[in-house]
């Protein structure tokens, strides 16, 4: 079986193919032919070296999110049988409740090897079943970015049919976040630094758009668009950097659902103090929670929205489309 790995996270062309014996499951594993696997911004961290601290292990075979078929599975295997279209979850050991020290080692792509492969063994607990309506290649867009909108709309302090949520920008958690939303009967805000982008975002359901080029404090666009209350909730994919606007976008006691990395800066916790405001840390999500966004996504008839789909020979194009940030919704390598 073909894959990719990474000798040395040292840039996307550091990306190598290597060629390898197909594998045979053991007792409770799951042989699944891959047939998609989609990116994060994680994985550009990753392949730069800057993920988790450098800690990935050397040889790496890179990517969380990915679907395919299971071939073949071993003894005492009853949760899937062949021919069933699955996904591996982010976190392979985290099953449900709270997150534990022992479920961030074994997350898919970063700490142990991911999905860009032929094939690839999971042991039997670490899958869930494709709602029946998608296709492999929007089944792989799951595992990361949209549980990590599920868990940040749904398991903590859950949104509530009628309440407002502000996305920032059009990647894959922001998308999911505004379609999930949107499915439960909330309002939608959406930030770009594009107004073609903001035109797609409306497309997928967002009530609003606020052009932070055009409007650098687009804080106060939003307290205008909420007649001076504020969101309810605010998926922060942005970091540091966009946190001080959206404490101030978001109501007196609402949600911020923090989840990105991309700006630095200092933050100031007095704003959020005066607030009330409950900020919350995401870190994906579990398999329980997966497999209730994909009850929610089956009964919405949810279409993941995919920006482009490349060959699997074209890896290494795919990262660097990702990395020119062009995209609205997910990233996609077909396998096979």
């Amino acid at each position: 079986m073909k894959f990719y790995r990474f000798p040395q996270a040292d840039g996307i062309d550091t990306l190598a193919l290597a060629e390898t014996d197909t594998p045979r499951p053991a007792r409770g594993q799951v042989l699944v032919r891959m047939k998609a696997a989609s990116l994060n911004y994680r994985d550009l961290m990753v392949a730069s070296g800057r993920y988790g601290r450098g800690t990935a292990p050397p040889n790496l075979v890179p990517l969380s999110d990915g679907a395919g078929e299971v071939v073949e599975i071993g003894a005492d295997v009853t949760r899937v049988k062949t021919g069933d279209r699955v996904a591996g979850i982010f976190m392979q050991s985290w099953l449900g409740g709270e997150i534990s020290p022992e479920d961030p080692p074994s997350s898919l792509g970063g700490a142990i090897d991911g999905v860009l492969s032929e094939y690839m063994l999971f042991d039997q607990h670490g899958l869930v079943h494709l709602p029946a309506h998608l296709s492999f290649e929007e089944g792989a867009t799951l595992p990361c970015a949209a549980v990590t909108a599920w868990n940040a709309l749904f398991a903590g302090k859950p949104l509530i049919a009628g309440q407002s949520v502000l996305v920032l920008g059009t990647g894959g958690v922001s998308i999911f976040a505004l379609q999930l939303a949107r499915a439960a009967g909330a309002r939608v805000i959406a930030t770009s630094s594009s107004d073609a982008k903001l035109e797609q975002a409306k497309k997928f359901g967002a009530s609003d758009g606020v052009n932070y080029r055009q409007h650098p404090e687009w804080h106060e666009q939003v307290l205008a668009l909420t007649d001076g209350r504020g969101v309810d909730h605010v998926v922060e994919v942005g970091g540091a950097g966009t946190l001080p606007r959206s404490i101030e976008a978001a109501r007196l006691g609402g949600n911020i659902h923090l989840i990105g990395v991309l700006t630095g800066g200092d933050i100031n916790p007095t704003p959020m103090m005066r607030k009330t405001l409950t900020v919350r840390g995401i870190y994906v999500g579990s398999r329980q929670m997966f497999e209730a966004m994909n009850r929610s996504i089956d009964l919405h008839k949810i279409k993941p929205v995919i920006d482009r789909v490349f060959d699997f020979a074209d890896a290494k194009a795919a990262y660097h489309h990702l990395k020119g940030q062009t995209h609205v919704g997910k990233v996609v390598i077909r396998i096979g």
